[in-house]
């Protein structure tokens, strides 16, 4: 995000409870506009807003704890249901709620508004970030409601989708957005303000549209894996260009509703940085690795840590494990630079024969670092050195060097990957066990669902309270159509 940032004062309250963005300079709440103030200039900053600070902060630190970046401190309280794999149907009603009253309208208004005027460059924007909101709900909750939703007081009580349903749905509608004129007249240096992502550049965001189609169809692999191809091929095919620059706000500021969301939730809000200590899951694999990216996470070359979900353990060594490091200033990322290159090399693996894999490869690892301004040096010819093997020794190293780039920045998205290829791998034992292999997934010590890891979030009961059409409840541990 430029520096409209403040200019623009977009600001969120960003935790359970508020939830609700707003615009000072005009004193106007987005989510209920007067009819006059509803324009698509007004409208697309506050619900991309919207949408960072609930997949960066709620969603964020459920992502996190089950990739196993971090886990609840021995001395704290605050998320041991979560490291427990304990949901239930109330939890994170508030971000749900948030993505569909607030986000996901605002779009749905920019899109009619845009329409009605034959803005395409707004309209181009409010349905990117609608497909990547939507996409996230889907790949989180399986089942949601899409087709059918927006509608207002003409439908209460709209209808379920499968996950599928709605990807096929959010293709139709990127690609129904790139036939669209909305690169022919640039705009005007007022509401290229009002862009929070790319400050008005066209060209980017066609790139974002290209790579979260690439998002989508690889996400496709494991269920509807000729139609994930085809629509990859095509893109190629198309000379589609993609990200080299991550998609996401950038200019957060140390003050109250201006933060990061997800500093704003757990450290602002709560008055403390304590409750998300250093997981020996992911420390592990970072110092098996030498990989100077662990003062970044974790303040210290050799970090303390605590074994996943082991915060009942009454050792007051654990007192000393490291806290996570955040800041209020870090960004949310709703693509990152690493994530593209690191999908397009896995693209080129599982269609191209693997032409160009290992250069996009190494770009990914490099725009990864490059997020704390570090260069991996050696580890490019040393540890990190992509793999001349087999494909899945390829993919591996792809998804595994994905997952170290998301902490604290796109949280969500470790998960959602370790679900969808197996990696990183599971250990048959524990993390204290001697035959432990540093970084490999754990279950937690304290969970409560006989072994089994959680796939999806619980449908949640706001909406199951009013709507007749909300599915019957599965469990957490119950896999979504895409996962492996």
């Amino acid at each position: 995000m430029k520096k409209y940032l403040i200019q623009y004062t977009v600001a969120l309250a960003l935790v359970s409870g508020i939830g609700c963005s707003k615009i000072t300079d005009y004193n106007i709440d987005p989510n209920n506009p007067p009819v006059t103030a509803a324009t698509p200039q007004l409208l697309l900053p506050s619900a991309v807003m919207s949408s960072a600070g609930q997949i960066g902060g709620e969603y964020a630190i459920i992502g996190g704890m089950w990739s196993q970046y971090y886990t609840q401190s021995a001395f704290a309280s605050q998320y041991r249901n979560i490291d427990a794999y304990s949901m239930v149907s109330s939890d994170n009603n508030t971000a749900y709620q948030e993505l569909y009253r607030s986000a996901l309208s605002d779009y749905k208004k920019v899109q009619e508004l845009s329409t009605e005027i034959q803005d395409w460059r707004f309209y181009f924007m409010a349905t990117i970030m609608k497909a990547y909101t939507f996409q996230v709900l889907a790949d989180f909750y399986d089942k949601i409601p899409y087709t059918e939703a927006l509608g207002g007081s003409t439908n209460l009580q709209p209808k379920f989708d499968d996950g599928y349903t709605v990807y096929e749905g959010l293709l139709g509608e990127i690609n129904d957005a790139l036939s669209k004129d909305f690169k022919s007249v640039p705009l005007n240096s007022n509401d290229a303000k009002t862009d929070l992502i790319f400050g008005g550049d066209m060209d980017q965001w066609e790139r974002f549209a290209n790579t979260l189609k690439l998002k989508i169809y690889l996400r496709m692999v494991n269920a509807k894996a000729s139609e994930a191809q085809q629509g990859i091929e095509a893109l190629y095919a198309a000379n589609a260009k993609f990200l080299e620059t991550g998609a996401g706000i950038t200019s957060f500021q140390d003050k109250p509703n201006y933060s990061n969301p997800f500093y704003e939730q757990n450290i602002r809000r709560l008055n403390t940085p304590d409750n998300l200590r250093a997981s020996e899951t992911f420390v592990s694999w970072l110092k098996l690795h030498n990989d100077p990216r662990i003062v970044n996470y974790f303040g210290s070359t050799n970090p303390s840590t605590i074994n996943q979900g082991d915060y009942s353990n009454p050792d007051p060594a654990l007192g000393a494990a490291a806290v996570f490091v955040q800041h209020a200033t870090d960004p949310v990322w709703f693509i990152s630079a690493a994530e593209s290159y690191f999908m397009q090399a896995e693209a080129r693996e599982r269609y191209f024969g693997g032409a160009g894999a290992e250069e996009l490869y190494n770009s990914g690892v490099k725009a990864a670092f490059a997020q704390f301004n570090l260069d991996p040096g050696t580890l490019l010819t040393g540890d990190y050195k992509y793999p001349s093997g087999t494909f899945d020794e390829k993919l591996e190293a792809i998804i595994v060097q994905k997952w170290a780039s998301f902490p604290g920045t796109h949280d969500l998205e470790g998960f959602f990957e370790k679900n969808r290829t197996g990696y990183p791998k599971t250990s048959p034992v524990y993390s204290t066990a001697p035959t432990y292999i540093p970084g490999q997934i754990v279950y937690s010590n304290n969970g409560v669902t006989g072994g089994l890891f959680p796939e999806r979030m619980l449908f949640p009961n706001i909406e199951r309270s009013r709507n007749i059409n909300t599915p019957a409840e599965v469990p957490v541990t119950t896999k979504v159509w895409w996962a492996q």
